[in-house]
């Protein structure tokens, strides 16, 4: 059965184990909703869980809401150098951060112009390091009940909590700070290296029903 998802930016490690153990089927019709990983991401620093944002360019209420495939990057404040620094300064010590460091740079070298494009790139690319094949499959129309698919969308809402029982793993900071739970699968990446896939493929997904 395949998997309805969001694409998310740099996505959390419960939507890339999804992503690696069952065809997916991308969500690209639906509205944007503020506060979910449509636009944020997680990433561990040495003072624990942090917080990257995208800034988007928003547009009036009278407007009405806005489709995700036209939410615009702001581009007017650096924030992919800023990303970008940040990555590197919680990880340049990781394990793994080298080996990956310039297939992952170039998401931060030039600009982009919609986020939904952006974010499907970031997982595209995640993908290739991880030696796995970028699900293509977009969906045509919304549907609120999609048929035919597992509704996975929940996992792009960032305030959701959600029962992954995940398997812990050496982090950069980890004898300062507690395991840092379901953070970007670039911790992950550049923390377990050529160890991630089968991470991935081994994590229980009892907060799906596929």
């Amino acid at each position: 059965m395949k998997i309805l998802l969001n694409p998310a930016y740099v996505p959390d490690i419960a939507t890339f184990s999804v992503i690696a153990q069952h065809k997916i089927c991308w969500e690209v019709q639906d509205n944007f909703q503020k506060q979910t990983y449509r636009n944020r991401a997680y990433i561990c620093n040495d003072r624990g869980r942090h917080m990257l944002s995208i800034p988007i360019k928003h547009r009036g209420k009278a407007q009405g809401r806005q489709k995700y495939s036209e939410v615009m990057l702001d581009n007017t404040y650096e924030w992919q150098r800023q990303h970008w620094r940040t990555f590197k300064t919680a990880y340049r010590t990781s394990p793994f951060f080298e080996f990956y460091e310039d297939e992952i740079a170039p998401l931060y070298e030039r600009q982009y112009e919609y986020l939904l494009d952006y974010n499907l790139l970031t997982i595209e690319t995640i993908c290739n390091c991880l030696q796995m094949d970028m699900p293509t499959e977009r969906t045509v129309i919304y549907e609120d009940s999609p048929q035919n698919l597992v509704d996975g969308r929940f996992l792009v809402n960032a305030k959701r909590k959600l029962n992954f029982e995940q398997e812990e793993y050496n982090q950069v900071f980890s004898d300062r700070n507690e395991f840092s739970k379901n953070t970007s699968i670039l911790d992950l990446l550049f923390n377990e290296g050529t160890n991630a896939l089968s991470y991935l493929k081994s994590q229980k997904l009892s907060f799906i029903d596929a």
